[in-house]
């Protein structure tokens, strides 16, 4: 089992009971949460991209936990203090808490030469997919059939990612079991109506969609 917390926009903490994993770590400038970077703890940082609400506090909270950063080479020299493993988009590499691999993703990168990108983390159990910022793009259904998705983290904010309809075909591309939604709310321009995501996606694919509010948790399992 891996319990899930919540912290806003696109910002997670994975936690198996031995290692504690944080994605795209948001927080200083994070209208969605309370919670300071200063009281993180974790071993492992995945960033997707450069955008500062997603590199978020990374940096900060490397040094201070001593954290690996997880992120591609361009992202990880923005963090010049920290302990970076630089991957790039299909390959993988295998690390204490579990397999990762790293996905493309269609947005911008934040950092010039740079390439967004998502994960797929392979847990013993449990696969899992953070999508990152993207675009709807074809190859969601490759990585379906490539991986066995348990819990696909999707964007569904519009604007800046995929919007409702778009991430609701993804799911049904991916073949995934569970589906949490993220990147809504955060702005007016992106709130979006999550019931709607989630009624959408429950009618077009096999999955059952987990909507988590800032602060709350779920056992993946």
């Amino acid at each position: 089992m891996i319990k899930l917390t919540y912290y806003g926009h696109a910002c997670f903490l994975l936690d198996d009971g031995t290692t504690k994993v944080l994605l795209d770590p948001f927080f200083s400038e994070n209208p969605m949460t309370e919670v300071s970077w200063e009281t993180i703890d974790c071993q492992y940082i995945l960033v997707t991209h450069g955008h500062a609400d997603h590199l978020g506090d990374a940096a900060l909270i490397a040094k201070k936990t001593g954290a690996t950063i997880i992120t591609t080479p361009e992202v990880g020299r923005l963090c010049p203090e920290a302990e970076v493993h630089g991957m790039n988009l299909g390959g993988s590499h295998i690390f204490p808490f579990a397999k990762v691999r790293m996905t493309l993703a269609l947005h911008s990168a934040g950092v010039a030469g740079g390439q967004a990108c998502g994960f797929v983390l392979h847990y013993d159990d449990i696969n899992i997919y953070f999508a990152g910022d993207t675009a709807l793009f074809g190859d969601m259904q490759l990585i379906g059939r490539k991986e066995r998705i348990d819990y696909a983290i999707l964007p569904i904010g519009d604007n800046y990612t995929m919007g409702i309809e778009d991430a609701a075909l993804a799911a049904q591309w991916l073949n995934a079991r569970n589906v949490i939604p993220m990147h809504y709310n955060t702005w007016p321009v992106i709130a979006q109506d999550v019931e709607s995501y989630k009624d959408l996606t429950e009618k077009m694919s096999r999955a059952q969609v987990h909507i988590v509010s800032p602060g709350g948790e779920l056992e993946l399992k």
